[in-house]
């Protein structure tokens, strides 16, 4: 098994990686969707990131898979710095093509009007204890709520009903071998789930996700992030969905995914991690 991390640096500039065998997405050889979009969420923070600005939004376009077997380069680019915000470009290369990037935007943080504002009311069921000790095979706990309520599942068929759907999911290693994981790059592996989320059904998981965006009002706080399903669209094979992403202490901000119809995309109903 290799070394317990998504990705190990390969490269003095720090701007190649290599996927580990964690990184394996459920689809086939390549890397699963969530890692993709950590990683750049990751480089995007390491390169451009500050204390006094908070990341905002996130937008990771997911343009071709990316292959586990091959090193991926990734490049960022301050595209606009101001007082109060900066836009942050990123891309991730393999063998010379681009197969994703990134938009990140960064916002000044300051004085919270005192108003009191409208919002949908969502709450998430309770995140279950992590396990002690946690397994060896695994790196990403994934619980699923759907028609039992609040009994969790490890596996995806909680969500294979047309009613309300929840995920709770925790990462138990490091997107990059020895960096720590922070909050803002769990938040950007987390945001890729609203698409499994928002568009599965009765019949299963028939839309492949395009991109996703997340935005946070604030850095999530713990271990856990959850998302609550809110919305699904779809006409002629496109498909929108959007959810809440929360931590312990409630709600944080929100993640929209599109998606296209995939005829025989039928993933395993298994942990997504």
């Amino acid at each position: 098994m290799s070394a317990r991390c998504f990705f190990v640096p390969d490269s003095p500039d720090g701007k190649e990686f290599v996927p580990t065998d964690w990184a394996r997405g459920p689809w086939g050889a390549t890397i699963s969707g969530n890692y993709v979009g950590g990683l750049l969420g990751h480089v995007i923070e390491r390169d451009a990131g500050d204390p006094e600005l908070q990341p905002a939004r996130l937008t990771v376009d997911l343009l071709r898979p990316a292959a586990l077997a091959d090193p991926v380069r990734l490049d960022t680019a301050v595209v606009r710095e101001g007082r109060r915000l900066k836009l942050v470009d990123a891309t991730m290369t393999q063998a010379g093509t681009v197969v994703a990037r990134a938009n990140a935007l960064f916002l000044r943080r300051g004085e919270q009007p005192p108003g009191p504002r409208w919002t949908t009311e969502v709450t998430m069921p309770p995140a279950p204890p992590i396990p002690d000790p946690v397994p060896d095979d695994v790196v990403t706990l994934v619980w699923t709520y759907g028609k039992d309520g609040d009994t969790p599942s490890l596996g995806l068929g909680a969500w294979a009903h047309h009613g309300p759907k929840f995920i709770w999911a925790c990462d138990l290693a490091p997107m990059v071998d020895g960096v720590e994981l922070t909050p803002f790059t769990r938040a950007a592996m987390a945001g890729d789930m609203a698409s499994s989320l928002t568009h599965f059904g009765a019949d299963g998981l028939p839309f492949i996700n395009a991109d996703y965006t997340l935005t946070l009002s604030r850095l999530p706080e713990g271990a856990y992030l959850g998302l609550a399903a809110l919305t699904h669209h779809s006409h002629d094979g496109i498909a929108t969905g959007t959810a809440v992403v929360a931590d312990a202490s409630g709600p944080i901000g929100t993640a929209t995914a599109t998606a296209l119809s995939n005829p025989g995309f039928s993933p395993p109903r298994v942990p997504l991690g």
